[in-house]
């Protein structure tokens, strides 16, 4: 037995636009929650992200699968108190509006438990919620470039951002832990709390090998292009046929391996320059001397056959089109209208049948105003 819409039952009100709030709503939603996705009357501006599906976004789809829409205006009275009424049902409050933007509304986690003891708030935001981080806006771009991630990706004479939305996605993942972390917690307590995700703070965390380095022993890490800083031999070597094929050796172990196997100079492992990793490091040209001169007499496919049958960690270089073909590649389909979406899969993996229908703007508009209206039948 596996998971199995563990979060059957659970009700989840979320303001949300672009990607960090929206990710996090899918992940509660694939686990089986009811995700209630709260727009402005133009709609989630990552509508407009690319109009791949038909005219509509296809990247909305990855993101939104399996959520009900309803477009309400906080500026009309009846509007607020339909959200209220939405929140004193809600299990979750999900949010990534600019801080500040809902409490100065009345929508605080304090006011709302009055009427609902048991609401967990989570706000998503830039930089903190208090000072000068509160008024900071923040786009994943700029995060990465505040947090230091672009300082150690991209090759020695240019920084450069990762390719994906990453701050995004990380703190969308880590603002889901934590919503399952409270409800547990409510599970014994029977109440609520309040929940404040930053994204500057969870790429501070993902940073702290750098971060450490740069504190510790001897400065922060060069950027390196395909080449780890801090591990050798860990990066791409050419083959005979131009292609490029990635390694990693992570300890000894694996290096006299390498040595022993593939190098076919077992003599190495037992080298000064060679014998722990900071001497390697230390060495680097050398290794990485030695490693050419042997992936340059082979092809591609020669080497990956020849370090799978050793055990040693390998890969190829894949463009996107590669992952668009790739072997391992699990993939989702999603429902857009009347358009069929592909999309990798999300990691965790589910027993039974997951949510698919991407809503269209205030999809279920009129059937949740019903539900929550306050002179509605429930």
């Amino acid at each position: 037995m596996g998971l199995n819409r563990e979060l059957d039952g659970f009700l989840v009100v979320s303001i949300e636009q672009a990607v960090s709030a929206p990710y996090c709503g899918l992940l509660l939603a694939d686990a089986g929650a009811r995700v209630l996705k709260v727009e402005r009357k133009e709609g989630d501006f990552a509508r407009a992200y690319d109009r791949g599906a038909d005219g509509n976004s296809s990247i909305f789809a990855w993101l939104n699968r399996g959520k009900e829409s309803i477009c309400i205006d906080l500026n009309q009275t009846e509007d607020v108190d339909l959200l209220l009424n939405m929140l004193r049902e809600a299990d979750v409050f999900l949010h990534n509006l600019a801080p500040g933007a809902l409490a100065r509304r009345g929508f605080n986690g304090d006011t709302l438990r009055q009427q609902n003891p048991k609401l967990i708030c989570c706000e998503i935001n830039g930089y903190g919620n208090s000072g000068a981080a509160a008024n900071k806006k923040a786009y994943d771009f700029l995060v990465q470039a505040e947090s230091g991630i672009c300082s150690v990706t991209g090759t020695a004479e240019d920084e450069t951002r990762v390719g994906i939305s990453i701050c995004d996605i990380g703190t969308g993942l880590t603002a889901f832990s934590a919503i399952l972390r409270a409800l547990l917690q409510r599970s014994r307590t029977g109440e609520g709390i309040d929940l404040s995700i930053s994204m500057f703070d969870v790429m501070a965390d993902w940073m702290n090998m750098p971060l450490m380095a740069q504190r510790y022993f001897g400065g922060a890490p060069k950027r390196l292009g395909l080449t780890h800083a801090l591990i050798a031999p860990y990066g791409a070597f050419t083959s005979r046929d131009e292609a490029q094929v990635l390694i990693a050796i992570q300890s000894n172990r694996e290096w006299r391996v390498f040595c022993e196997t593939v190098l076919c100079q077992p003599e190495l492992a037992d080298d000064p320059r060679f014998k722990d990793n900071t001497d390697r490091v230390a060495n680097r040209d050398e290794v990485h001397q030695t490693i050419d001169a042997l992936f340059s007499q082979k092809t591609r496919v020669e080497l990956i056959e020849l370090l799978n049958l050793n055990k040693i960690a390998c890969g190829q270089l894949s463009s996107v089109d590669d992952l668009s073909e790739h072997e391992f590649l699990r993939e989702f389909e999603a429902q857009f209208g009347a358009v069929t979406i592909k999309m990798a899969d999300l990691p965790v993996k589910t027993d039974v049948a997951r949510p698919k229908i991407v809503p269209l703007l205030n999809q279920q508009g009129d059937s949740l105003r019903t539900e929550f209206s306050p002179l509605g039948t429930k």
